[in-house]
């Protein structure tokens, strides 16, 4: 017969407890995208009045057929993909260079460039700085001050650092007996051993890139260079600006621009939950591993 482990009072009490309180925020973090995409195939009087609060009523495809044909949302579509793609590899590039640099722990002055680097995370030099500096250098209305004005994070390269850190050195130095260089280490050993890590962080870049809106807002400048969530809050500005549509609303309506604005949100959705579920399984083990340390 196996021994069974008897779970005392205060685990139950807390499992209880930890249950419960992921419940209510997987409810708090996924009721917004659920009334999103029901209110994007309701009726327009409908929402428009409070009806929908949950699942659809009324269902219809025709906001998002109105918000498929609006003028410029593909052209946006397209900015935001660039911007995503190009500014994802750029992530990545430098934050793969600085973390494997500082995972070296004959680094010379280690603790110094640890200081700089961590003393980013601290100190903001603020808006207006930072502005002014784009505008020095030349970067206004260009996708190169979006792509590499923010090529990296503090927090993503300090993850990667964790992780390089975890790779036996005895693999490195097997490989430097044989002749290996330092690019050859690093990607012949410490990328394909880190590929949960590298997933989950360039995870966090993309979806970071994909949701940028304030800085692209200010330094692209011109509305064909807009993305995609610069274009939705053009929409909802010219909304509140023409606020005596919404009363103009009634049950034979096929559309209002409200329900306009749900469907761009629900296409602006569609790339990053397409692609989760193919990297559920290394972001899960990529922000868990290493976490513990013997």
């Amino acid at each position: 017969m196996e021994n069974k482990i008897k779970v005392g009072m205060d685990e139950k009490i807390f499992d209880v407890v930890n249950y419960t309180l992921l419940t209510i925020f997987a409810i708090m973090f996924l009721y917004p995208i659920i009334y999103v995409f029901s209110a994007s195939v309701s009726n327009p009087y409908l929402v428009e009045i409070g009806a929908v609060t949950f699942l659809p009523k009324g269902f219809s495809l025709a906001s998002i057929k109105e918000a498929m044909n609006l003028e410029g949302i593909w052209l946006a579509y397209w900015n935001s993909i660039i911007i995503t793609v190009l500014g994802t590899i750029v992530n990545m590039f430098f934050t793969i260079s600085g973390a494997y640099v500082l995972s070296k722990p004959d680094l010379k002055f280690k603790k110094f460039w640890m200081f700089l680097v961590i003393i980013t995370m601290w100190f903001d030099p603020g808006m207006i700085p930072k502005y002014l500096n784009f505008r020095d250098l030349g970067m206004i209305n260009s996708y190169t001050g979006i792509i590499l004005g923010f090529a990296v994070n503090t927090f993503n390269v300090i993850i990667l650092k964790s992780f390089f850190e975890a790779v036996p050195r005895s693999l490195e130095e097997s490989a430097r007996i044989d002749g290996a260089s330092q690019l050859q280490i690093m990607t012949k050993i410490y990328l394909p051993l880190s590929g949960s890590a590298l997933t989950t962080v360039s995870l966090f870049y993309a979806v970071s890139r994909w949701n940028g809106y304030f800085w692209t807002m200010i330094l692209l400048v011109d509305d064909k260079k807009a993305p995609l969530q610069v274009f939705l809050k053009k929409l909802i500005v010219e909304k509140n600006m023409a606020g005596e549509a919404s009363q103009m609303i009634t049950v034979e309506s096929l559309t209002s621009p409200q329900t306009i604005i749900y469907a761009v949100i629900v296409l602006s959705l569609i790339p990053i939950l397409i692609v989760y579920p193919f990297i559920q399984k290394f972001f899960k083990k990529g922000v868990t591993l290493g976490a513990v340390k013997e």
